[in-house]
C-alpha cells in the first residue's frame, strides 16, 4: 500500500447552510436562517483525507491550537483514517474557515488564523525526520499560514532520504521550494511568480525557466477549465479539463496533489499520474466544499 507523508497548514472548514428570505433591516445584507452545519478537514488535512480515500496510508504532521476547533479537526482526520500528529500550540487559535451558504451559494467567508510559534515548528521538524523512513512520497501543502517555516530544510532532508517531494505552493518566493520533485501552482499562483504570459509559447518559456532555476523534475500548472499542463525537461504535456459542470473549486488542488502522490507511490509514471489527477479533480469540483475523490469513482472498483 502506498504511504504518503503530508506536512503543512491544516484548517477546519465549517459550513453554515440556511435559507435567505429577506434583506436585513440593519444593513443592506441578506439574512440567513441557519438550518444545518457541517465540518470538514481543510488544507493539508484535506490532502491527507484524499490520499486515504484513494487507497493509501497517510501520515499528517501539522499544528493546531489548544482549542475546541483543534480537538474537532483531530477527530475528523482520525475518523477519516489518517494517522495524525497534530502539535498543540496554546498561543494560537486553530485556523478555521467559516462559510455561510444560502440557496447553494456562498454568501460570506470568515477566517480565524494566527501563525504558530517557532518552538512548535521546531518540534515538528524532528517528527518529520523520524517519519521519513516509513513513507514513499512526501507532500508539503503550503497555505501560507506559517506552518511550513522550515520547508527548505524539509525538502533537503526528504531528498537526502531518497523520497520524492511534491509541493503545493503559496506566495511569490519559490526559492524555498528549490530541489522539490514537483510543484503544483494554479494560474494565479504561477503568475505571481513569473508574471503574466502573452501566449502558450511565452508561458512555456517562463514555466520551464522557473523549473530549471529551482532544479525541479517537473512543474504542473493547474488551469481550472483549461485543464493541466505538465512541464518537464523532456517536454510539455497538456491534459484538457474533464467536461462536466463545475460546482465548487475549493479544495480541488488538494485532490490533485494527493492523487499524484498516491499514483507515484504506487509506481505509476508521472504523465499517467497527472491524467488520473485530472480526472480526480473533475470529480471533486462537482461536489460542494472541500471534498474527496474515491478510488471507486476514479477506477470503478
Amino acid at each position: 500500500m502506498a504511504r504518503i507523508l503530508v506536512v503543512g497548514d491544516v484548517m477546519l472548514d465549517r459550513y453554515w447552510f440556511g435559507e435567505v428570505s429577506r434583506i436585513s433591516p440593519e444593513a443592506p445584507v441578506p439574512m440567513v436562517r441557519v438550518e444545518r452545519t457541517e465540518e470538514r478537514p481543510g488544507g493539508a488535512a484535506n490532502v491527507a483525507r484524499n490520499c486515504v480515500s484513494l487507497g493509501a496510508q497517510a501520515r499528517l504532521l501539522s499544528v493546531v491550537g489548544e482549542d475546541e476547533a483543534g480537538v474537532r479537526l483531530t477527530e475528523l482526520v482520525e475518523n477519516a483514517g489518517v494517522r495524525a500528529s497534530l502539535h498543540r500550540d496554546p498561543s494560537i487559535p486553530t485556523t478555521v474557515k467559516l462559510r455561510v451558504i444560502g440557496r447553494q451559494q456562498q454568501l460570506l467567508r470568515i477566517d480565524f488564523e494566527t501563525a504558530p510559534s517557532s518552538e512548535v515548528l521546531a518540534s515538528k521538524l524532528a517528527d518529520f525526520e523520524a517519519a521519513l523512513p516509513d513513507c514513499d512520497v512526501v507532500v508539503l501543502s503550503d497555505y501560507g499560514k506559517g506552518g511550513l517555516a522550515h520547508i527548505a530544510k524539509m525538502i533537503a532532508m526528504a531528498r537526502k532520504a531518497g523520497k520524492p517531494v511534491l509541493v503545493d505552493p503559496k506566495g511569490d518566493n519559490y526559492s524555498r521550494y528549490r530541489g522539490a520533485t514537483i510543484v503544483t501552482p494554479n494560474r494565479a499562483e504561477l503568475r505571481q511568480v513569473v508574471g503574466a504570459w502573452k501566449d502558450e509559447r511565452d508561458l512555456a518559456r517562463r514555466a520551464q525557466g522557473l523549473r530549471e532555476q529551482l532544479r525541479m523534475q517537473a512543474l504542473l500548472l493547474t488551469r481550472s477549465e483549461q485543464g493541466m499542463t505538465l512541464f518537464e525537461s523532456g517536454g510539455i504535456m497538456h491534459v484538457p479539463a474533464q467536461a462536466r459542470e463545475v460546482y465548487d473549486v475549493s479544495g480541488a488542488g488538494d485532490t490533485v496533489i494527493a492523487a499524484i502522490a498516491v499514483m507515484l507511490a504506487s509506481g505509476v509514471p508521472l504523465e499517467e499520474s497527472v491524467r488520473i489527477a485530472n480526472r480526480a479533480s473533475g470529480i471533486v469540483v462537482g461536489k460542494l466544499g472541500t471534498a474527496v475523490a474515491t478510488r471507486r469513482e476514479l477506477f470503478g472498483k
